[in-house]
């Protein structure tokens, strides 16, 4: 007779969300098999066993065999199960680890592309940003060099790093007049990891956009100059190139879509220096 505290198959599996036919097939196996079995052949089985089958599969999970399965839980001592599952957290972490930086770079591409189907390419927008997380690369040197040639020898330097080439890149340039002066020759590449090493400075940037090959950047330079002086600003940091579309986006490299962001401060004027703000 079926003890009270015992649970019919068909209560264990609404208990455990396992199937009636898995439960019955892991009992013919003999994986896991009921605590009691009535004359009639029912099964029972006690609420406590939701704890191993549930184990059992987390480890059907990481692609365990059955057979495998049930060579361990036979005769299973604490020291065989830490064992086991010592192994498997091992490589779940370099699983978990390939999966988180699948995401980051996939998450990274996202924001990029999203952001350039928005984009008002013929606005420039002074825009407050957040310090960023970036890889910096060795200084470029473009002397006798194309730009591919740099830009090889920057992804050379992250593999040496261990970053994954896959981040989207982007390029610095250490001052608007360094943009003006040498466009298409930044001094720095940088790859856009959460890992990284170095920052993308904190404040407010002069954004705008252009369409090309990487560093053809047109007369953006110039409306971005033309912008600041009409109202008030001057550049005082490092000048970003993000390319928000690039050759995985568009066949045609003259699609290609620039977001450049040049640091500025705002000047005071003289009224605003000598005079209280009104209330």
């Amino acid at each position: 007779m079926k003890n009270d505290y015992l649970l019919s198959i068909r209560e264990f599996s609404e208990l455990t969300d396992f199937s009636l036919t898995k439960l019955r097939h892991y009992d013919d196996v003999e994986l896991f098999q009921p605590v009691f079995r009535a004359d009639n052949g029912y099964r029972y089985y006690s609420a406590l066993q939701s704890i191993t089958i549930n184990c059992i599969n987390v480890m059907k999970s990481v692609q365990l065999p059955i057979k495998k399965i049930n060579d361990i839980m036979k005769k299973r001592t604490p020291e065989k199960i830490l064992d086991f599952l010592s192994k498997h957290e091992v490589e779940l972490n370099a699983e978990l680890f390939k999966l988180q930086q699948a995401y980051a770079i996939i998450h990274t591409y996202v924001t990029l592309i999203q952001e350039g189907l928005q984009a008002d390419e013929q606005k420039i927008a002074c825009r407050r940003m957040e310090a960023t997380p970036i890889e910096i690369g060795p200084r470029n040197d473009f002397s006798g060099k194309r730009f591919n040639d740099s830009f090889f020898a920057f992804l050379q330097e992250m593999r040496k790093r261990r970053v994954d080439s896959a981040y989207p890149a982007g390029a610095c340039y250490t001052s608007m007049d360094s943009l003006r002066e040498n466009p298409g020759r930044p001094e720095y590449f940088f790859a856009h990891t959460p890992a990284g090493r170095d920052l993308k400075e904190k404040g407010d940037y002069l954004v705008g956009y252009a369409r090309g090959y990487y560093g053809d950047l047109g007369d953006l330079p110039q409306r971005l100059e033309a912008y600041a002086k009409a109202h008030g600003m001057v550049f005082n940091g490092p000048v970003y190139e993000d390319y928000l579309h690039n050759e995985l986006t568009e066949e045609n490299p003259d699609r290609y879509l620039i977001r450049v962001a040049a640091k500025v401060r705002h000047q005071k004027s003289r009224h605003s220096a000598s005079s209280p703000n009104p209330k």
